[in-house]
């Protein structure tokens, strides 16, 4: 079970909150998982790119909410749960029926959290569950995705950092560091969005043995 690209909280029929996400990264780990055998599910948000592979189940999603209720469906029969997409940490209060119009010179919208996928999930982890989680982070890094690591009940987390050149949304290229439950870290250097989804696949594969 993985989840892709970015979530779009609405303000009004035609505008939303969203992010620079592509799913790049998060499609190129669902078809290398589908390559080695895999049976995925593939929870997306709104992604332009196509997703090769006859074993992969997409399930579209918009908001962070329809992203959650996806993911309950099928996570008690997941082996391994890849939180890859980027999903919004706050949505809109109230939601407009109609365009808002640009009326005054300065315009407030409340927001409120969304519900936390990562932590809610890591608290109904079952001992044959593995979690993999993603922290794209600009500072601190190492410690802010270790701290994450812990919080969500992740097994493994995939840093990545804006300051990577290279790294991060929009690019076909990516630059990683993985850390374990274990605290140990692995740098690698910059590769293609599929070679890194081949060293996550990996070390995935060789740290549960499968």
């Amino acid at each position: 079970l993985i989840t892709v690209g970015p979530t779009q909280e609405a303000l009004d029929p035609v505008r939303f909150i969203s992010n620079h996400s592509t799913g790049k990264m998060g499609v190129a780990i669902a078809e290398r998982f589908s390559k080695a055998g895999a049976l995925v599910t593939m929870v997306s948000g709104k992604i332009n790119i196509p997703v090769k592979g006859d074993n992969i189940n997409v399930v579209p999603a918009v908001s962070a909410n329809d992203m959650y209720h996806e993911m309950k469906k099928y996570f008690d029969s997941s082996d391994i749960v890849i939180f890859a997409a980027a999903i919004a940490d706050y949505t809109p209060v109230t939601v407009s029926s109609k365009k808002i119009k640009k009326t005054e010179d300065k315009f407030s919208i409340e927001l409120t959290k969304t519900v936390d996928l990562a932590a809610t999930f890591g608290k109904q982890k079952m001992d044959n569950q593995q979690l993999v989680g993603f922290a794209l982070e600009t500072d601190n890094e190492l410690e802010n995705a270790k701290d994450k690591l812990k919080r969500k009940n992740f097994d493994i987390i995939i840093l990545n950092s804006l300051k990577d050149a290279g790294a991060g949304f929009g690019y076909d290229t990516n630059q990683v560091t993985i850390i374990n439950s274990n605290g140990e870290v692995e740098y690698f250097p910059l590769k293609s969005k599929s070679e890194v989804a081949n060293d996550i696949v990996e070390t995935i594969a060789n740290t549960y043995k499968l």
